[in-house]
Parts: C-alpha cells; sequence; structure tokens
C-alpha cells in the first residue's frame, strides 16, 4: 500500500510542472489604436467626423453622454505589465459634426523601412 501511495505521489509531481493554469509565459499584449503624430498633424479644425474617422479610424471610445468626444486610447502590455511609456490618450472634440479640438498624446510614427543596398534586385519575369 506505501508503495502505491508513493508512487501516486512521485506521478502527481511530476504532473505539476505541465500544469496548463500556469500562466508563467506572458505574452505582448497591443490594446486600442495606434494613431501615430503624422496623422494627428493632417487634422484640422471643422473637418467632418467622416473624415476624421478616415485619418484616425474608429476611436476605442464613444460615450453616449458625451457625443462630441472621441477618445483613442492604446496601451501595450508585457509580461503582464503596461509599458508606461506605451500608455497614450487622444481625445478628439467636436461642435456638431465639425471638429474643435484635439488634446492628448499620440504614438510617434513608425521608423522607416531602410532599403539593403547590398541585397541583389530581384527581377520580375514577364510572361
Amino acid at each position: 500500500m506505501r508503495a502505491l501511495i508513493f508512487a501516486a505521489v512521485i506521478a502527481v509531481a511530476g504532473c505539476s510542472s505541465m500544469n496548463p493554469l500556469d500562466w508563467s509565459h506572458r505574452v505582448e499584449v497591443q490594446q486600442g489604436n495606434y494613431v501615430t503624430q503624422d496623422a494627428v498633424a493632417k487634422l484640422k479644425p471643422g473637418m467632418t467626423r467622416a473624415q476624421v474617422r478616415f485619418l484616425l479610424g474608429t476611436p476605442l471610445l464613444t460615450d453616449p453622454f458625451h457625443a462630441d468626444r472621441w477618445d483613442y486610447k492604446y496601451s501595450d502590455a508585457k509580461g503582464g505589465k503596461v509599458d508606461p511609456a506605451s500608455d497614450k490618450l487622444l481625445t478628439v472634440y467636436f461642435k456638431g459634426d465639425t471638429l474643435d479640438r484635439v488634446e492628448g498624446n499620440a504614438q510617434p510614427a513608425p521608423p522607416a523601412k531602410q532599403l539593403d543596398a547590398s541585397a541583389p534586385a530581384q527581377e520580375t519575369k514577364k510572361p
């Protein structure tokens, strides 16, 4: 009987390393609207809601109690913790259907891709 209990304890201890409920591996989670400074620079007072939506995308938050305000929130969580440098909130205010003002922070523009001059050129085949 003791041998059976000992074997059961060893088996259970061995399975604990394969526990599916162990969430020690954390992934990077990006949430919200990634609005760049370039896109915000294109906003001009008097633009319509449709024009703002075209430039910035659909807002993450639309408050039914503040219909003249759109909030664009973005955060980046790495390892289960929000990176404070990536936590941004951009708020767009309207008067009626036209843009009044913009407040908050936007993300910097992503770095431009550099072409590698040492890479061989790729030819396209003509039919």
